[in-house]
């Protein structure tokens, strides 16, 4: 029964897609079933094979020793401010973006990670039947940040079509940062996290192949990377110090400011109606719940997350989720985790018109008028990889 949900979700999921579409007419099914299928063996990879786990067990020990190492330095400034054992969560996830900053600004300096970049980009741009342009973005975005990527394409952006424009947007709302991908593995179980990363990457493609479907001429398919002015080695260093310690204020203010809110939603809705607020976005969730593939005695409670994560973001969720008193089965945990692993909620509409809008103005302007249209594709690729995963998980 179980495949049987998860397939129809997909089915639902791709007609949702389309009900949007742009040009129905224009859509290309070939690359979207072979994504699809790429996305299946991916996930039954990492979760279900031994040579999954070696994997997965090797990236989770690397970021575990990267945030080891991080925590001397948060350790040496802070030390005094935390009781034995009762570290705040300001210290112990959110600061060592500092230093998982540095190393992506060195690796960037260094020609190591455009060269990953593009490597991966061409290889995608061969199953996707996409542009060397959407396919490096995507790659991009998953590395260096969803604001960020669009600096490396400065050259390009003015000359970018409304489509294309779109489907740059989209990548980078569907995949988060490799700088944060460590303080998610302090909350959730590393195995989701990888894989999420993994399925949004080919999830992007699908849902925009549908949604925005468009024809390139090879002639134009050029990608040009903006090259970032000659900086020596210390310098370089002082600005990804100084920008990874931003991200990390900017997301604690914002965790203050969202748990507080919806504290006082759940208090006020308690008192009027006798239910909270996450609980009433909890039944609306279910059905979509429902169709990833979790039973409906644990779709409400689901639902309430998933909504948490699209009107807040996914760290507000992903608190909720780990912390909170829900006992949901391990099938359950791994949908929502993957559910998680993605910038799609509306406070990253802002975050990406800014971005595009301080490098264009005029295509910034183009952003901001589909920017609804942006987050109803990034949430279905987080509810296919969702489904996708429910296939594969007992």
């Amino acid at each position: 029964m179980q495949y049987i949900i998860s397939i129809l979700g997909i089915l639902v999921v791709l007609a949702l897609a389309w009900l949007a579409s742009s040009n129905r007419k224009e859509i290309k099914f070939k690359p979207i079933i072979i994504m699809i299928v790429i996305q299946i063996l991916l996930s039954l990879l990492l979760l279900n094979t031994k040579f999954g786990l070696i994997i997965i067990k090797g990236i989770a020990t690397v970021f575990d020793k990267l945030l080891e190492y991080a925590n001397e330095g948060v350790s040496f400034v802070f030390g005094g401010m935390a009781n034995e054992g009762e570290a705040p969560f300001f210290l112990t996830v959110l600061l060592p973006i500092v230093f998982i900053s540095v190393l992506i600004g060195i690796l960037q300096h260094l020609k190591i990670l455009p060269f990953i970049m593009k490597g991966i980009g061409w290889v995608l741009s061969k199953v996707n039947g996409m542009g060397k342009l959407e396919s490096y973005n995507a790659v991009a975005s998953l590395m260096v940040g969803q604001s960020e990527v669009f600096i490396t394409l400065k050259k390009q952006l003015g000359l970018l079509s409304t489509q294309r424009l779109y489907t740059l947007c989209a990548s980078a709302m569907s995949t988060v940062s490799m700088s944060i991908v460590g303080a998610y593995m302090t909350m959730l179980e590393p195995k989701y996290i990888v894989t999420a990363l993994v399925l949004n990457l080919f999830g992007g493609f699908i849902i925009a192949t549908i949604i925005n479907p468009y024809e390139i001429d090879p002639s134009e398919d050029i990608l040009e990377i903006e090259e970032n002015e000659k900086q020596s080695f210390f310098e370089m260093l002082g600005e990804y110090i100084l920008d990874g310690f931003k991200v990390a204020i900017i997301v604690g203010a914002m965790l203050i400011g969202f748990i507080a809110l919806m504290a006082g939603f759940n208090n006020v809705f308690e008192l009027l109606f006798g239910i909270s607020f996450q609980t009433i976005l909890g039944y609306l969730f279910a059905p979509v719940a429902f169709i990833m593939g979790i039973p409906m005695s644990e779709a409400v409670s689901a639902g309430s997350i998933m909504a948490t994560k699209l009107v807040t973001n996914e760290f507000v969720a992903m608190l909720d989720l780990s912390g909170g008193n829900y006992n949901f089965s391990e099938r359950t945990m791994g949908i929502l985790s993957v559910f998680l692993v993605s910038f799609a909620n509306f406070s990253s509409i802002g975050i990406i018109v800014g971005a595009v809008k301080s490098l264009n103005e005029k295509q910034g302007n183009f952003v901001a008028r589909f920017g609804l249209k942006l987050l109803y594709g990034a949430t279905l690729v987080s509810i296919l990889s969702g489904i996708i995963v429910s296939l594969v998980l007992k």
